[in-house]
């Protein structure tokens, strides 16, 4: 006779926010007499955090948090259509599950495996506990085209470095599930236990909030209607060629905006990558990885792969693919950077809809990642790191530290010389700055002639534009020209010492660099002063 608590089965959501292509809700749903639908949610994320630069947790922004919320509204509303509901419980999610799983007398536990080193850890935790009571846990993989795990080990233990060798260790990923559910085992008895619906972002204890959020809906619903749209224009897929696209398109954003909903797991990427592959089926001839549609999810997991395999993937120091290189400390630049006041309006707009949307265009990204480390400010790609970690819809652990760490030269990507400049870049795809007028109304009257560069106008346009610059609107941080030839200098002096993560006494050779170069910047400003003072 089968006991009551193998019959009762736990489904722990946590990213997978979806019913379609749902493997542990696939194993979860068969022979189980009751199936309990949970989401945790973790202060760690949530809770609000009155010292942070902008509304949200120390963890994440305002407008992620919604976004969650969203995804877990509609994931409740799709388990409601299958006779189910969801489970909102907030707490520290191991104390949480491991009481449940007592509490509701469970005897088996699934939830989809998660590679980021804070939810490795966290799962090891459940999993000792779950094991120690006799309780079964399965964790199959869905988040990613493929098993980092398994590249790995194809890999001969290592993790696969470029992005061609990847791909063919990799292979061809595999069909999504096409489950189709009428009803799921009903929820069993939860004594004790008050389960409210999703709570609202208000319920959370963000009362004074009053920023409109992201313009980008969460949900499973929201991401195949989004999906479907993408896929309707079947040359726009077919010619689809990343990383080519304008920045500077917003009412319709030049590209898919499915990164959200792949990031909180709205969206399958193995549902995603068929439908593509669908699509290219109807065409003649469509772009190749790594440039196209299905390239892009290939780099995903390209990312996620390299993560999993590099201990210390999300740090400079030990860390064995990321260059060493002594990155300038200053807050106040940092600051400006941060806080959209730069005085370089297309650098500023960007990061104004980083805070008010959650997102921008990749090429977006790229301009204000290099301006904030090689480019321009020579600032610790850590730093900028965070702030992306945190205002992102789509902040994903993985991508966004490869991303980082290509972008400042540090790994991957090794051409420093390569710039984007925060003037020209954005004039190219946008001469008129109606991107810059929409972000940073201050500018909206400013001359188009003047629009990216603000601080040559002559003072009586500027009075006409109603924006005085150094009143209004900031002037420059830094000298473009003079500033990107420094950073140049730096990373060279750094790529020429040829430090990596591991190299024995790294830190201390590091700190050497940046004393000699801070040297050098100094005799080089009193050679200047002594030039000035030098008759002519």
């Amino acid at each position: 006779m089968e006991s009551s608590s193998s019959s009762n089965s736990m489904i722990w959501f946590r990213k997978g926010l979806r019913i379609h292509d749902n493997p542990a809700l696939e194993l979860a749903q068969k022979g189980s007499k009751h199936l309990f639908p949970v989401f945790v949610l973790d202060p760690y994320y949530i809770d609000p955090d009155s010292l942070v630069s902008s509304p949200g947790s120390s963890r994440a922004g305002i407008n992620r948090i919604q976004f969650l919320l969203e995804s877990l509204v509609d994931l409740d509303c799709g388990l409601r259509r299958l006779e189910s509901r969801l489970l909102v419980i907030k707490g520290e999610p191991v104390q949480v599950i491991a009481m449940l799983l007592k509490d509701w007398n469970i005897g088996k536990l699934f939830f989809e495996f998660d590679t980021e080193p804070y939810a490795q850890t966290r799962d090891n935790k459940v999993k000792d506990i779950a094991s120690a009571s006799g309780i079964e846990v399965f964790s199959p993989v869905s988040h990613t085209l493929f098993d980092p795990a398994e590249v790995i080990r194809k890999n001969g233990g290592k993790a696969p470095l470029t992005y061609k060798s990847f791909v063919a260790i990799a292979g061809k990923p595999s069909a999504p599930l096409r489950s189709m559910y009428s009803k799921l085992p009903p929820i069993g008895d939860i004594p004790g236990y008050e389960i409210l619906g999703v709570p609202s972002i208000h319920d959370l204890g963000y009362k004074h909030v009053k920023q409109e959020f992201s313009p980008f809906r969460g949900g499973e619903t929201e991401a195949l209607k989004r999906l479907r749209e993408n896929l309707v224009n079947k040359k726009w897929v077919a010619e689809f060629e990343k990383p080519k696209g304008n920045p500077s398109e917003f009412i319709k954003p030049a590209t898919t905006v499915l990164s959200p909903y792949l990031k909180f797991g709205c969206l399958s990427s193995r549902y995603f990558f068929q439908c593509v592959d669908d699509a290219y089926k109807t065409v003649k001839k469509h772009t190749q990885p790594p440039v196209s549609l299905a390239g892009q999810l290939l780099w995903r997991d390209f990312f996620y792969t390299v993560a999993f395999g590099t201990p210390n993937f999300d740090r400079m120091h030990g860390n064995k693919i990321c260059k060493q290189i002594p990155w300038r400390d200053d807050e106040k630049l940092f600051v400006a950077w941060r806080d959209a006041q730069t005085g370089y309006p297309w650098i500023d707009a960007i990061m104004i809809q980083l805070k008010k949307w959650g997102w921008m265009h990749h090429l977006a990204r790229h301009s204000v990642a290099c301006f904030l480390t090689r480019g321009d400010l020579f600032i610790h790609w850590e730093k900028g790191r965070d702030v992306f970690e945190r205002l992102l819809i789509d902040s994903d652990w993985a991508i966004n530290n490869g991303n980082w760490l290509w972008l400042s030269c540090s790994s991957f990507f090794y051409q420093y010389h390569r710039i984007y400049s925060p003037i020209s870049f954005g004039k190219k795809y946008d001469p008129s700055g109606n991107f810059i007028r929409h972000f940073l109304p201050v500018l909206k009257d400013m001359p188009k002639e003047y629009i990216y560069e603000p601080w040559t106008a002559p003072l009586s346009i500027q009075r006409q534009a109603n924006c005085i610059i150094g009143r209004d609107y900031p002037k420059p941080v830094v000298p473009h020209d003079l500033a990107s030839k420094e950073c140049k200098r730096q990373i060279g002096a750094a790529y020429a010492l040829n430090l990596s993560g591991e190299t024995p006494d790294a830190e201390e050779k590091l700190k050497s660099l940046r004393r000699k170069l801070e040297e050098d910047d100094h005799d080089g400003l009193q050679n200047m002063k002594q030039k000035k003072r030098m008759p002519k």
